[in-house]
Formats: structure tokens, sequence, C-alpha cells
């Protein structure tokens, strides 16, 4: 990711819907080191962020609905979050949750592109969005898979003004020609009833070492470390709960 900070249109946060907290925040803090607390506000939740440092990198939740799944969630920053609702709803996509605020920190959404994956939206006040990218533990890249590239490319470049760059075998999303991620199309060797969705990827200073220590604390290896040609050393791996998420090299993003 070529961004180092939340700007407006990129990917500024990234949080875990789980079904147990304190095991996703002991799974986590093996693999990157989070140091994790809870917001004991009771209209806080249970929300739970992860640090680096002291620098907030992520978050952990219980599951607020009984249709939401465990899964990691990406959030893109917004300057206006009803004015995106609105141009994104005018083009194919559903608003699920919001605009709300979320107490002094920002205002917050829900939403989903016309080809069903769910993302979020954040329009900052207090709280801008994590505080490091592209360092181990912390977020590097955010890939979409669908199984419409060209609506969804349509779709996010006219609601975010992402810069778009093609190569054989994969699109980046950019802002101002900054890459921050990327785009899979879902083929046949992606199960039916995988939905299209957002997936994190987190930086990681050795690939191989962070799939053993995954692995070892009861999480998948879904892709096993893996060289891309011409691009970074990676792994897609699934937490305890179910959570699929990314690990890269640091240093090899694009």
């Amino acid at each position: 990711m070529k961004l180092d900070k939340p700007v407006p249109g990129g990917p500024c946060w990234t949080e875990l819907g789980t079904t147990d907290v304190d095991g996703a925040r002991r799974f986590y803090g093996e693999l990157f080191g989070w140091r994790s607390g809870t917001d004991p506000r009771q209209e806080a939740g249970g929300y739970t962020m992860a640090h680096l440092g002291d620098t907030a990198v992520a978050a952990l939740t219980p599951l607020y609905q009984p249709e939401q799944p465990v899964a990691w969630n990406v959030s893109f920053g917004v300057s206006d979050a009803e004015v995106t609702c609105r141009l994104l709803t005018e083009l194919g996509g559903r608003v699920l949750v919001g605009p709300m605020d979320v107490l002094e920190a920002g205002r917050f959404v829900v939403a989903a592109d016309p080809v069903g994956a769910v993302f979020r939206l954040w329009q900052a006040r207090a709280f801008p969005g994590a505080g490091l990218f592209n360092v181990p533990g912390a977020l590097g890249w955010v890939e979409l898979l669908t199984r419409d590239a060209r609506r969804a490319e349509t779709f996010y470049t006219t609601v975010f003004g992402w810069t778009v760059r093609t190569s054989e075998n994969y699109t980046q999303w950019g802002v101002g020609g900054a890459d921050f991620g990327g785009m899979v199309p879902m083929d046949d060797k992606f199960p039916p009833e995988v939905p299209p969705h957002w997936l994190p990827y987190f930086a990681v200073a050795d690939v191989d070492g962070a799939t053993a220590v995954a692995t070892g604390a009861g999480g998948t290896a879904l892709m096993e470390p893996t060289s891309v040609p011409d691009g970074p050393r990676i792994a897609v791996l699934r937490d305890p709960q179910g959570a699929m998420f990314g690990v890269y090299r640091a240093g090899d993003e694009g």
C-alpha cells in the first residue's frame, strides 16, 4: 500500500466481528503482537481496540446482529457519509446500517456494493482511523473478491474516485495513483456459497513464520505461503472462529 495514513476514499480501518473476542485477542496478540483493550462504557458494546505499541491499528468486536457473519470488515474514509450513501444507492449499492454517530469518534455506515460485497464508510471526527500502515502487524492491502469485476469497477471508481491500474492478471485500486488494494474475479474455483467480499492483508516480517504461528494457534492456512510473480510473498489464513484474512511480507507492497 502506498498510502501511509487515512485519506478520503482510501482504506482507513479494519475490524473483526467475532463470536469470541477474548479468543481473538489471544490469537491476534500472538500472531501480530497486538495489545488490546475493551472500551468499558456500556454504550461501546464491547468494542475492543488493538494497538501496536500505543498506536491503534484495528478493532475486535462482538457480533451485533444475528445475521452478521464472523468476518474482517474494511472501512473507507469519506468526507460526508450521507452524500456517499445517496451516490452508492443510485449506483445499485445498498445501505445496510446507518449513517450513525459512533460516540464522539465519527459517523459510520455499513453498505454493500451491487454484486454483494459488504464494506464500511467512516466519516472521521475525533478518530481518523489506523495510525500505522504497511509495518508488521498493521493493515497494508485490501482486496475485493467479486463475481462481476466490470460492474464492481464502475461502482467503486464512481463512488470513491479511485484510480485503476490493470495488468494481465490483476486490477489495482488507488487514490490519486497511490495504490492501496486490488480486485480478484471469483471463478469456478470459488464455491458458490462463498459471497463476494473484501479481504484485508496485514504486513508481517515473515509470511512462512506467521503462517506457522497462526496454524499453531488454531488457525488454518487457506492458501499456503506463495510468492506472487512480480509481487509479494503472501498467504491467506483463517482464524479459529472462521474469519479470513491475508498476510504479506512487509516491504513487498506495490
